[in-house]
Formats: structure tokens, C-alpha cells, sequence
């Protein structure tokens, strides 16, 4: 059983003020520039200067389609990701897709959770591992034991955290016209190094675990929202719905991609100007910009990092129990009281003491990390082709399969993703 809606989220979405639209697509490109993402850009921005900008004004529309689409298979359906694989598909299919997802995430929760208590140490020095367990605990707690409409509050003002990446490169001297040329005409090259650099952005931006929260976040607001049902049940509803999910997507996309470039932007300007070229974390790229640009720019790019874990962890966490929940029938939703979703909340904290325990392993990080992102590439692909698939049937989507111009966008982005694993296999043989 849910709790009651808050009064002013019965309103019609095209009365609701942009803060109230934004939400699920907000915070899910917020999270997106999780710690291990910011070691991306951080590394593509050290290595090639501003040379790979341009790729993250290409994605943009790939991933603003891709997050679209998963919003209205939620909305429409009333099902997550996970649920409708299930329902649809051979359960052996949905399962090995759900498994690869779990294992991607997990390890991405460990190397978010070690980059914050890296970056905490570095601010205020002690012992990364205690800060570690603190973080999880925090996280864990937040989202089992906070009401959902207060968490989904909380994660929305942790998107401000975001901001301390354009506060850094404008504290830069960055040659803003050569940024600008960059991206018009940029420096392309057949490289393998550049060309893995390209498959990192894409991965980076567009990842599987996005997806399945999304989806799962407009099922929970559907459910939060009085007189909301799920537009197969309710077709009348389709035109404020969609005109929502269209504006939280693309403000909460370009925000993503955006403060993605003012990282890029960042390194090129500070570490790449001045000959630091490898970054294999993103306290590393914090430590090295103490050096190149003072204190003061080290410090918002650290604190910023832990404000993005912060956000980062529960949409981890919970796009995991998500998909696992709905793939066995349980009982799943964050607006759920924890008794009445025990084994959805169960793997949420299961998920983060594995993130914590990985933290105490021997295993190396950054190769978990790689590792991590060829999962993710993997499982996007049947991912995004099933979805795609999904939306254009009419017994599952009633009248909403997708118009034309989304289904373009939508496989383009799926060819992407393909494009990017292709290349990444193709580099192993080298």
C-alpha cells in the first residue's frame, strides 16, 4: 500500500510549476555524471583537451530519446522495465539481461562509494574505508526509511551539486573559441585510442541502469499522483503526460550532457594544458587539479563529486531493485512502506554492502570499473532493442506506440550503442 499524494500533486501537469514537472528525468541525468563518469570526462578531457566535446552535444539527442522512450513505456504501461521484459519476453532472455544489469551496477556502486570517500579525504583527510561505510549507510538508510515525495525532493536539490563543475571551469582560463571549434569542426581521428575514447563518452551517457529508473520513477508518480492511472487505463490522461515526460527529459538530458562538457571543458583547460594527460579517477583528476589550478577549484571539484555520489547511489541502488523485483513479481516502489516491499528494499541493501564490501576487496577498482562498462555496453543493446521493439506493438502500447520521429531517434541511438560494442571488441584484437 502506498502513502496518500500530497494535495499539490493532484494538480494537472500543465499547471504544475517546471519544478514540480522536472523529476524522474531530472534526476536521472543528474545522476548520470556519477564519480565514475566524471573519471570519464575527467580522462577524455586530460588526454584530448577539448577534442571529444563534440561528442557530447551528439548524444544528447540519442540519450534525450532513449530516456524518453523509457519514460513512456512506464507511463503507458504502468510497468517498469523489468516488468514488461518479463511479461513479454522468454524468461531466460529477461533474466540474463536483469543479471548482467546487477552485476554492472554493483560494481559501479563500489567504485562511486570508494571515489566519495576518496574525495572526502582528500577535503578533510582520514580513513577513506570509514567513509566509505558511512556513505552507504546513508544512502541505504535514506531510501528505505525517508517518505518518497520527501527523497524525491532531496535528490532534486542534490542535482545542485552539479553546478560546482561549471563553477570550476569558469574559475579556468579556458580558450572558449577553441571549445567552440572544437565541437563545430572537431579534430576526428581513426586512433584506437581516440576511437575507445568515443565508445567511453557513449557508454558513459548512455547506460542501462538509466533506463530502468526512469521508467520505474514515472510508475512511482503515476501511483503518487492522485487520479493518475496508466495511460492504456486512461488515454485522456496521454497529452498532459507526455508534454511532461517531453520537458523533464530534455531540461534533465541537457543538463546531464552539459555539465559533462564543463568537465571536459575543465581538464582540458587545466590538467591537459599543463601536460597531466592520465586520470584514472576522479580523485585523481581533483588531486591533480590542486596542483595545476590551487585550492580552491581542487576543492568544489571534490565536493562535487561527493554531491553527485549522493545522488548517484540510490538510482543504482534502486534501478537494480527495480528491475530484480519486477523480473520475480515482488512487491517493488520506493513510495512502498519497507514492510510492505521487504525483499525490493532487501536488495537495496544488499546492493550497497556489496558496493561497501568491494571497497575491503583486493580487487582493483579501476579494472572492475572498465569491466563495468563493457557490461553496461552489453546489456544496452538487447536492452534498447527489446524496448524499442516493446513500443512499437499496439497490444502492449494501446494507441502510444511511438511516432515516427522517436522511433528514428530511438534506433539510431540503439545502432549507436551497437556501433560503440562492435568497436570496443574490435579493440581487444589489436
Amino acid at each position: 500500500m502506498t502513502e496518500p499524494a500530497e494535495p499539490d500533486r493532484a494538480k494537472p501537469p500543465d499547471r504544475l510549476k517546471l519544478l514540480r514537472v522536472l523529476g524522474p528525468g531530472l534526476i536521472t541525468g543528474a545522476a548520470d555524471d556519477d564519480p565514475s563518469g566524471i573519471a570519464t570526462y575527467s580522462q577524455v578531457g586530460a588526454q584530448f583537451g577539448y577534442g571529444l566535446a563534440w561528442t557530447l552535444v551528439l548524444s544528447y539527442p540519442l540519450m534525450v530519446a532513449i530516456q524518453e522512450i523509457s519514460a513512456r513505456i512506464g507511463r503507458v504501461t504502468g510497468f517498469g522495465i523489468g516488468g514488461n521484459l518479463r511479461r513479454h519476453y522468454p524468461s531466460w532472455l529477461s533474466g540474463g539481461v536483469v543479471l548482467l544489469l546487477l552485476t554492472a551496477n554493483l560494481i559501479n556502486l563500489g567504485a562511486d562509494l570508494g571515489a566519495m570517500g576518496a574525495a572526502l579525504k582528500l577535503l578533510i583527510h582520514g580513513p577513506v574505508l570509514i567513509y566509505v561505510v558511512a556513505f552507504g549507510l546513508l544512502s541505504a538508510g535514506l531510501q528505505i526509511f525517508t517518505r518518497y515525495a520527501r527523497y524525491v525532493s532531496i535528490l532534486k536539490y542534490l542535482c545542485l551539486a552539479l553546478f560546482s563543475y561549471v563553477i570550476c571551469a569558469f574559475m579556468a582560463k579556458v580558450a572558449w573559441t577553441d571549445v567552440a571549434w572544437a565541437i563545430v569542426w572537431p579534430p576526428l581521428s581513426l586512433d584506437a585510442t581516440y576511437l575507445m575514447a568515443v565508445v567511453a563518452v557513449l557508454g558513459t551517457t548512455i547506460s542501462p541502469y538509466l533506463f530502468f529508473w526512469q521508467a520505474g520513477q514515472e510508475v512511482e508518480d503515476e501511483k503518487e499522483r492522485a487520479g493518475a492511472k496508466p495511460l492504456v487505463r486512461a488515454p485522456e490522461q496521454a497529452r498532459g503526460a507526455f508534454a511532461r515526460i517531453r520537458i523533464d527529459t530534455v531540461i534533465g538530458m541537457a543538463i546531464s550532457n552539459i555539465i559533462a562538457l564543463f568537465i571536459v571543458i575543465t581538464t582540458a583547460a587545466t590538467l591537459h594544458a599543463h601536460g597531466v594527460t592520465d586520470i584514472q579517477t576522479s580523485a585523481q583528476a581533483a588531486e591533480a587539479l590542486r596542483t595545476v589550478s590551487g585550492p580552491l577549484t581542487f576543492a568544489v571539484f571534490a565536493a562535487g563529486i561527493i554531491g553527485t555520489g549522493l545522488l548517484a547511489l540510490p538510482v543504482l541502488a534502486g534501478s537494480a531493485a527495480y528491475a530484480l523485483g519486477e523480473t520475480l513479481s515482488w512487491h517493488v516502489g520506493l513510495a512502498r512502506l519497507p514492510l510492505r516491499a521487504k525483499a525490493f528494499y532487501a536488495t537495496i541493501a544488499v546492493g550497497m554492502a556489496l558496493g561497501v564490501a568491494l571497497n575491503f576487496s583486493p580487487i582493483d577498482p579501476i579494472k572492475a570499473l572498465y569491466y563495468s562498462a563493457v557490461l553496461n555496453g552489453v546489456v544496452a543493446v538487447p536492452v534498447m532493442v527489446m524496448m524499442m521493439c516493446l513500443t512499437m506493438r499496439p497490444a502492449i502500447m494501446a494507441s502510444f506506440t511511438l511516432p515516427r520521429s522517436l522511433q528514428v531517434m530511438g534506433w539510431l541511438a540503439t545502432a549507436a550503442m551497437a556501433a560503440t560494442v562492435v568497436a570496443m571488441v574490435a579493440s581487444w584484437f589489436e
